[in-house]
């Protein structure tokens, strides 16, 4: 009799465990931070997001773990219910459910912000918890910097798991190309460290594959010498010839510019009822000061102000972050183009920046709304790069010059979101269609691959629909391996092999 009633209490109490919550079971047998909704810290993490509309979502609780042990112990608490969560880096993404959750925990990585450089051969050891402006900060006065993106606000996390396009892309490749070991909690709770000898299949697939093999607690990466650099920002008012004049310079320099170490992104701005209509670009050169005519295609264009200047890498990803709207809705999708030759540049480059005029212009009237487009160039030279360093999901082509475009709509009122859904649909689509229809007609090499950029994707685009069939398989395989209960495929936002 005592042996049936011993059985009936473990029944019971594993009957507790599959339907209680993940934040009550943390609280109760664990020591690890976990906030309520009525908390500071829970509400100060809910403002770090760059779209209002993540911010909106309401987990049950926010988790901030310290360790990988930690971090493995919530992921065996989530395997005993069926709860959806997300895991948060810095917050940039601005689709829905990517690191957001609406009524689930929310792990938050903030307290992985951990940086451990080693002086003598540059091995940098970093947590997801840092944003890009604070890890520059914690390595200025070293000598030695990371491969990072160009916005310091953005979390480290998401960037390295899309791939991240950087400022120093052309001489290191992706940011994920420097990586050389992670640290990483698998769905079944178990810690391991793929590398190019470890698990290189899984190694790849870290590298622009997203959330769905596990949570990275720490990037053991190779940096890079680096002093003084040189750069800031270009602001043209619009006309019809500026946008002549600076279409033609990002494609020539795309093109033609043999510095590795010169980048630039061309971004095109309006608002509200067309009360700015500009262009603002980004200069940069890793160096203290950029050899002479390296960008005077753009800055004899004639700029109304020109902040480029020398200065540290850490303050250049400070001074970056006033393009961060607080308090906005945000989308961002993101289209990769052939570069057009000369012969056809001014059809199809103009042709794509009438398309975004017209297509924003139908939005002027929404509260708020700042609507803007970049023309980010995509060399060669950053694909070779890349492979030189490891192998990645994305695969790029090193035998062609493309463009990245990202779009951005943001605006005030969240009941404006499926408005704006809709013409940030149009937008990527009807860039994408004249770049088909473009390549039917001669005008664009069809012959190239056009991956959609993780870190600019909106969530209705078809990611890894985007990338080489055997790189998806991959991906599909991995997942698979790694995952065979569907704990991330299915519990969490994001794209899924």
């Amino acid at each position: 009799m005592q042996s049936i009633v011993a059985s009936l209490v473990a029944v019971a109490s594993l009957i507790s465990v599959v339907k209680g919550d993940t934040c009550s079971e943390l609280r109760a047998n664990t020591n690890i931070e976990v906030s309520a909704p009525i908390s500071p810290t829970y509400i100060a993490e809910q403002t770090e997001y760059w779209s209002a509309s993540c911010s909106a979502l309401k987990p049950s609780c926010i988790i901030f773990p310290k360790s990988a042990a930690e971090v493995s112990t919530i992921i065996s608490v989530l395997n005993t219910n069926d709860e959806h969560f997300a895991v948060k880096s810095g917050g940039h993404s601005p689709n829905n459910y990517y690191a957001s959750v609406d009524g689930g925990p929310l792990i938050s990585t903030q307290n992985l912000d951990h940086a451990n450089l080693d002086p003598a051969t540059g091995i940098l050891d970093f947590g997801p918890g840092n944003r890009l402006d604070g890890l520059a900060q914690k390595l200025q006065g070293t000598g030695w910097t990371f491969v990072g993106g160009r916005i310091g606000n953005t979390g480290t996390g998401g960037l390295m798991l899309g791939g991240g396009l950087s400022y120093m892309s052309a001489q290191h490749g992706w940011s994920a190309s420097s990586v050389l070991e992670y640290e990483l909690v698998l769905p079944n709770g178990t810690i391991t460290y793929p590398s190019a000898t470890n698990h290189p299949s899984l190694f790849k697939a870290l590298k622009g594959g997203g959330n769905n093999f596990g949570i990275v607690t720490n990037y053991k990466t190779q940096a890079y010498p680096q002093g003084n650099v040189w750069g800031g920002n270009l602001l043209f008012l619009r006309t019809p010839a500026t946008d002549k004049k600076i279409l033609q310079a990002v494609r020539d320099f795309t093109e033609y510019n043999t510095d590795d170490r010169a980048a630039v992104i061309v971004t095109a701005e309006r608002a509200q009822v067309n009360l700015v209509d500009s262009w603002i670009l980004f200069l940069f050169y890793d160096g203290p000061t950029p050899p002479a005519g390296t960008f005077t295609n753009f800055t004899s264009i004639g700029p109304i102000a020109n902040t480029a200047r020398t200065r540290t890498y850490a303050d250049l990803m400070t001074f970056s972050n006033w393009v961060v709207l607080k308090g906005f809705q945000v989308q961002i999708g993101t289209e990769t183009i052939p570069l057009p030759s000369t012969t056809h540049s001014v059809e199809v480059l103009e042709g794509i920046h009438a398309h975004w005029r017209n297509i924003s212009l139908t939005t002027l009237a929404v509260p708020g709304i700042v609507a803007s487009i970049a023309y980010q160039p995509f060399p060669k030279r950053i694909a070779a790069a890349a492979r030189e360093k490891s192998p990645d999901l994305i695969d790029a082509d090193p035998d062609a010059d493309k463009l990245i475009i990202e779009m951005n709509y943001a605006f005030l009122n969240p009941l404006d979101y499926p408005l704006m859904d809709g013409k940030m649909q149009e937008t990527y689509t009807g860039i994408r269609e004249r770049v088909l229809s473009w390549q039917a007609e001669g005008k664009l090499p069809d012959n190239v691959d056009l991956p959609v950029f993780m870190n600019y994707g909106f969530y209705r685009q078809d990611y890894f629909g985007r990338l080489k069939p055997e790189n998806r398989a991959l991906a599909r395989e991995v997942a698979e391996e790694v995952d065979p209960e569907g704990l991330f495929r299915n519990r969490t936002g994001g794209w899924k092999p």
